[in-house]
């Protein structure tokens, strides 16, 4: 397997690009099995999940031309250009080899289920943060008149008469929930009310998306959604948003060094109180052209509770703890919304931080320096956390296991090493 070494002491300085936004590209491109037009969509990041989804989908039958990345920069694109015609999907089945690496690709139920009236899809895998069942999903299905049942690890779901429009009331917030009915509803009988649904950027440029294809849907960034059932959705073009996740995580790099970068399409509107909590931090954020400067001189400690959107991500919560190991002061974060998402902890406490747990919530006390260590990430945001750990330590981090980082972070050695970063792939001998 790949590493990642780190020789820390670089303060960051320069421009980064930031990437398009993988948690909303994977719902886009299962948006594409509802229709038989071609669905378009631009700003992908190239990633090792987009690359998994797409042979998802090609084996359902989907046909995928793709725009490199050199013809899209010599057109004045940004990432990757994939048009996707799903006319002659002849397979409803998900496989386990597919969908057990990533737990996106059971975003493609609801609309196979939608369009053809039956779908099989495999009980999914991803990273080991927490149980994560796909409940709510198959209970909102069953709402709309789908008949669910489990087989061998797989979710067999049928609507022979389709499906038809109802109230699904969430009993808590899910992204991939709200996304997975939202597709469905698009094309059930009747209106369909979502209630406590989820509010991300990711979610709305969905549903954005699939306006464009020709669906009616409401509400748009409030915790309640209205989709009004159409006979059939169209082809479209979208570019997908920028990566609100890679947006932050790139500003914590630079602040770990104290240093100063622009992101270039970064979207401070979508970050939420992530920007609040960072720049009680310490970190200075202010608009340029076409983007965001972030700098930083001095760290201070802060307290932090993950929570739905617009609250603090969860998908930072690794990342803001290792920004906060340097801290001057005491820091507190909570995760409240995954059960089993310190598995980062360890890791850093080998750099030298002084983190304690209590149960839910991490005590975070700023050391003066972190020494460099070898580490194993754990998960996708785990491994971005000992990154940015790495870049502030003494020495020489070894980050192992950084296919988890290739999961959600486009070109992350050659954009840090720009801004002046010592860091450096290690390829696996083969």
């Amino acid at each position: 397997m790949d590493k990642i070494a780190i020789r820390g002491g670089n303060r960051l300085s320069g421009r980064v690009r930031v990437g398009g936004a993988k948690n909303a590209a994977l719902p886009l491109m299962c948006a594409s099995l509802l229709t038989e037009g071609t669905l378009t969509l631009s700003n992908l990041p190239r990633l090792a999940d987009i690359t998994t989804l797409m042979r998802l989908l090609v084996q359902h039958g989907v046909e995928m031309n793709m725009d490199g990345d050199e013809s899209c920069r010599a057109a004045g694109r940004q990432g990757l250009t994939i048009g996707m015609d799903a006319t002659g999907v002849n397979n409803t089945t998900a496989p386990y080899d597919l969908v057990r690496k990533m737990r996106a690709s059971v975003l493609v139920l609801g609309p196979l289920l939608a369009r053809f009236g039956n779908a099989r899809v495999s009980l999914p895998g991803g990273c080991a943060i927490g149980t994560r069942p796909v409940d709510l999903h198959l209970k909102g299905l069953q709402h709309l008149g789908a008949e669910i049942d489990l087989d061998q690890g797989y979710i067999v779901a049928k609507a022979p008469n389709g499906l038809q429009g109802g109230e699904v009331v969430f009993p808590f917030v899910s992204v991939g929930a709200t996304e997975n009915l939202m597709m469905a509803a698009t094309l059930a009988k009747g209106t369909t009310r979502l209630v406590n649904a989820a509010r991300e950027p990711e979610v709305t440029d969905l549903g954005e998306c699939l306006i464009k294809m020709g669906a009616k849907i409401s509400g748009l960034g409030t915790d309640t959604l209205e989709i009004e059932g159409v006979s059939g959705l169209h082809g479209a073009e979208h570019p997908v948003i920028p990566d609100r996740i890679e947006t932050a995580s790139l500003a914590m790099a630079a602040a770990v060094t104290r240093g100063e970068i622009d992101l270039i399409d970064a979207r401070p509107d979508h970050l939420g109180s992530a920007i609040e909590a960072m720049e009680a931090a310490g970190i200075n954020f202010s608009p340029i052209e076409g983007g965001l400067r972030v700098s930083c001189s001095e760290l201070v400690g802060t307290d932090v509770m993950t929570e739905p959107y617009p609250g603090f991500p969860t998908d930072l919560q690794a990342q803001m703890m290792a920004l906060l190991t340097t801290a001057s002061g005491a820091s507190m974060i909570t995760e409240s919304i995954f059960e089993n998402r310190f598995m980062h902890v360890p890791e850093l406490m080998r750099m030298g931080a002084n983190i304690n747990l209590h149960g839910r919530s991490a005590m975070v006390r700023g050391v003066e320096r972190l020494t460099g260590a070898e580490v194993m990430a754990t998960d996708l945001r785990a491994s971005m956390s000992l990154v940015i750990a790495g870049l502030a330590a003494e020495g020489e981090t070894l980050v192992n296991r950084v296919y988890h980082l290739d999961r959600g972070y486009e070109r992350l050695e050659e954009k840090l090493s720009a801004c002046g970063a010592d860091i450096t792939r290690i390829k696996e001998q083969s």
